[in-house]
């Protein structure tokens, strides 16, 4: 009798096992809470998994649902709520939410972004140190000779100069406005790449060129030509930043983001563009990587 007591006790805990064993599969089994999005672009792919993993080491199940096309697609899958968070730029986003708005500096930028964004979208911290914007070209040879260092000293020629503009493969959509502020060219002519765009300057047929994104993301495109500095910021500024819906994420998950924008940089995020473009490294493994060298 006590044989089949014991045997009965060791039934009743192989079945308590079992369940308790059927429930911790189920609780891993739920799809993602936190749906990271991803448009075309390689920028894009690259932040969405620089996302999507910052959130998974607070504990938040995540995916990247990635390819979903250009600025306006990716933002009505994030207002049907088909993504909860997706990349973006400051300056583009704000162009096209207001497409009057005259923000340029980076935090006055930031805070008009807030202030459009349709109900239930916002926004966290603005990454400082990635600073997407274009940047303007001259000839050493013009820079040098005319005293042309900054965009400030060369607005008062702008009127009588032909700009080109290009666009380096990989970024995020800009604004699709070569605005320069207080520097109206008489004419813009674009180029199929930076190298196109540097040849052309070069050769004088154009004088001016309007870099629609960093250097770092054009090597040798900008040899023997001067990138003209920009403290006043006469071109709105383009910093990355994180897009959400609103109550998706908890105070925590805000605060990894806010780690994000804290670390991330122009020449970290155009080498890892540039390695997804020009090397065919996974975007993944490039955010994983530099998400434990900033121990994020």
């Amino acid at each position: 009798m006590v044989l089949a007591a014991s045997q009965r006790v060791l039934a009743r805990l192989l079945v308590v096992a079992s369940v308790a064993l059927v429930a911790s599969c189920g609780n891993n089994e739920p799809g993602p809470s936190i749906t990271v999005g991803a448009g075309d672009s390689i920028e894009s792919s690259v932040l969405a998994e620089i996302y999507a993993g910052a959130l998974a080491r607070t504990g938040a199940r995540t995916a990247v649902a990635a390819g979903l096309g250009g600025r306006a697609d990716y933002l009505a899958a994030l207002d049907a709520d088909r993504i909860q968070v997706v990349g973006e730029h400051t300056g583009a986003l704000l162009a096209h939410f207001d497409e009057h708005a005259t923000d340029r500096l980076p935090k006055k930028v930031a805070d008009a972004v807030s202030a459009v964004l349709p109900e239930g979208l916002v926004v966290s911290d603005l990454a400082d140190g990635a600073d997407l914007r274009p940047r303007v070209l001259l000839t050493e040879q013009v820079s040098v000779r005319d005293k042309l260092r900054s965009v400030r000293d060369l607005a008062p020629s702008c009127g009588g100069l032909t700009a080109g503009v290009a666009a380096p493969s990989g970024l995020l959509p800009s604004s699709g406005r070569d605005r320069v502020d207080g520097c109206d060219f008489a004419a813009v002519v674009a180029f199929p790449d930076p190298a196109a765009l540097r040849v052309a300057l070069l050769q004088g047929r154009v004088q001016a060129g309007l870099l629609d994104g960093p250097p770092e993301l054009a090597p040798g495109a900008t040899d023997g030509l001067a990138v003209l500095t920009d403290d006043d910021y006469a071109v709105r500024a383009e910093n990355v930043l994180p897009l959400f819906r609103k109550g998706v994420l908890d105070r925590r998950q805000v605060k990894k983001l806010n780690y994000v924008a804290g670390e991330l940089t122009t020449d970290e995020l155009a080498a890892m563009i540039r390695s997804v473009r020009d090397e065919g490294a996974a975007p993944g493994e490039l955010a994983r990587a530099w998400l434990d060298k900033h121990s994020l």
